[in-house]
């Protein structure tokens, strides 16, 4: 089997995609060629497009300027790879998507139809479906001759008791679709599956994994599967984020109708874009930015942040009966030192106890050898998943692989990746 699988994942502030090598085996099987990521897409000043080889070598570092928008990245990998089109033959393309609603609850070939059920999920979550739909379109008018997949984030909570997929309103909205999704599913069944394949113990533990980046979640996990988690109906609720206002009370939303006269579109616009850690410092929602300001409504911020995450964390727990081990991921989770530091101690009561010199050396464990409580950082691999979930449904998978499998769901398993060292914050 020739070509590469192209996979795409368009998150509210970045795209990433990467290339699998159809003929890799073994431990370079789910190693990608070429990785890429544009990010900075709100900012003209910072927005960029940086391409990676496989051993980790930058072939290509291009600032976006004026095209700093979803499109215009997309512009830009597409263009890059239009330029490598000799040595690349797109056999797959797989795209995640953000909202499966009631109807997508494994991964699906991507069709007409398909696109215009995803597209009409956009509401739930005006941040990130609309991009994962322009990116879908643009892939399939560039590769139109090969199959796509759709790979959903809803999807892997599914599973979840009936108790924890419930709002305490009237029946009937729960069977038109309100109800608690759960977001972030790729990468937890990134982490549940790498960890399958390393320690097989852990992964069928009880842990709680923090997904931390600019949008921010936890999920409970036991014997792999998802069993509660923080985000609900749309990816706006749980815990603080970058500029999204996590949980709030829905009476506020009432106020904001009634008593200042907002519109809809208004209210969407502050809760999604104009809160979090943005609202609270009137800075930025940028960990790295509030770190290093001395302003002390950016303290403010990080404190309210790291508060949240430890509250949300024995929630958590509590949903488990109990918990053996937390595991961080995504972008703050792997490279904020300080934060993950703080988030730690407040979970002393769980019985965690922080090495610290670990933790500063990005260590993969960073709790000591006697503490209660296992603390873990694991590099979060969305596009693995992606990849063997394309290459199943499409039926170009080039060998059967059952150890590295996710045990996760009985709709979808996913593919089991090791971790790789987190980058600096």
């Amino acid at each position: 089997m020739t070509g590469h699988v192209l996979t795409l994942n368009a998150g509210s502030s970045s795209i990433k995609f990467a290339l699998f090598d159809l003929a890799a085996a073994g431990d370079d099987a789910w190693r990608p060629d070429w990785s890429g990521l544009a990010d900075g897409l709100r900012s003209a000043r910072d927005a960029a497009v940086r391409i990676r080889d496989r051993s980790g070598v930058m072939v290509h570092d291009a600032t976006l300027g004026a095209q700093a928008t979803h499109d215009g990245a997309l512009a830009a990998l597409l263009g890059w790879r239009a330029a490598q089109a000799g040595a690349l033959r797109i056999a797959a393309v797989g795209h995640r998507v953000v909202h499966g609603g009631t109807q997508f609850t494994a991964p699906v070939a991507v069709d007409d139809a398909a696109v215009a059920a995803i597209d009409g999920l956009a509401s739930l979550a005006p941040l990130h479906q609309p991009h994962n739909v322009a990116g879908i379109r643009a892939a399939r008018q560039a590769f139109g001759e090969v199959p796509h997949v759709a790979c959903f984030d809803t999807a892997f909570h599914a599973v979840q008791p009936a108790v924890n997929q419930r709002f305490a309103i009237p029946r009937r909205f729960h069977d038109a679709g309100i109800r608690r999704y759960g977001f972030h599913g790729l990468s937890y069944e990134s982490i549940v599956a790498q960890l399958d394949r390393l320690d097989p113990a852990l992964a069928r533990s009880r842990m709680v994994v923090a997904h931390l980046g600019n949008g921010a979640s936890l999920c409970a996990l036991d014997g792999g599967r998802s069993v509660a988690t923080t985000m609900s109906f749309s990816p706006l609720d749980g815990l603080t984020m970058g500029t999204r206002c996590g949980q709030l009370d829905a009476a506020v939303v009432l106020h904001l109708l009634r008593e200042d006269a907002m519109s809809a579109d208004a209210i969407a616009t502050l809760l999604y874009r104009q809160s979090g850690l943005l609202g609270l410092s009137g800075l930025s929602g940028d960990v790295r930015e509030l770190e290093a300001s001395t302003d002390p409504a950016a303290a403010e911020a990080l404190d309210h942040f790291v508060e949240q995450v430890v509250q949300g964390i024995g929630r958590m727990a509590a949903a488990l009966r109990g918990i053996d081990a937390i595991v961080f991921t995504g972008g703050i989770g792997e490279n904020a030192v300080t934060l993950r530091a703080r988030m730690v101690q407040g979970c002393e009561w769980l019985g965690a106890a922080l090495d610290h010199e670990a933790n500063r050396g990005h260590a993969a464990r960073i709790t000591t050898d006697g503490s209660r409580l296992a603390a873990y950082v694991v590099r979060t691999d969305e596009e693995a998943v992606i990849a063997r979930h394309t290459m199943r449904v499409t039926g170009l998978a080039r060998h059967a692989d059952p150890a590295r499998e996710a045990p996760r769901s009985d709709t979808a398993r996913g593919a089991a990746t090791s971790p790789a060292a987190p980058r600096g914050h």
